[in-house]
């Protein structure tokens, strides 16, 4: 069975992104071992320089990059990644399966974005959409289209 990680720089502060979690994050497990990991986001002053905000970027890639275990194939969601469509998701993740690549890690920045370490270590660098979103959307987003790429190789009407 596939083991689907996230890893998540900061915590939902909001009720219902925690709700929208739990919904995917439950609706998964038939098809998944997820594992959500939520790590520490770095602190900046409230007008940060760019060189404050350099460093808390790649603190948090650090911190990233050490939670991605040996084997796992590491995905970066980033705004300049290749934007794929629901059904190119499920046909990769099917292919690394394939592969016998089980374990997959998709890293999800904070708000100030991801390291370039982060995108240089990772197989694939994945843009959900041109537009801007916060990144505890981002997590909903994935857990979904992580689900519908699960509905869509298993065949099911989810996806129509």
């Amino acid at each position: 069975m596939l083991t689907c990680r996230i890893l998540c720089i900061g915590k939902l502060k909001e009720e219902y992104w925690r709700r929208a979690c739990a919904e995917y994050q439950k609706r998964l497990t038939p098809f998944c071992r997820l594992q959500l990991v939520e790590l520490d986001e770095e602190r900046v002053p409230d007008r940060p320089s760019p060189a404050q905000l350099e460093a808390a970027v790649r603190q948090e890639g650090s911190r990233i990059l050490q939670a991605v275990p040996a084997g796992s194939t590491l995905v970066s969601l980033c705004i300049e990644g290749i934007p794929f469509s629901s059904v190119q998701l499920s046909q990769t993740i099917e292919g690394w399966k394939n592969e016998g690549r089980a374990d997959v890690s998709f890293a999800i920045g904070g708000s100030w974005g991801l390291s370039d370490a982060v995108k240089q270590a990772s197989r694939l660098r994945l843009s959900m959409s041109a537009m801007t979103f916060p990144h505890q959307l981002a997590r909903v987003m994935l857990l979904e289209q992580l689900y519908r790429a699960a509905q869509i190789a298993a065949g099911s009407k989810y996806h129509k």
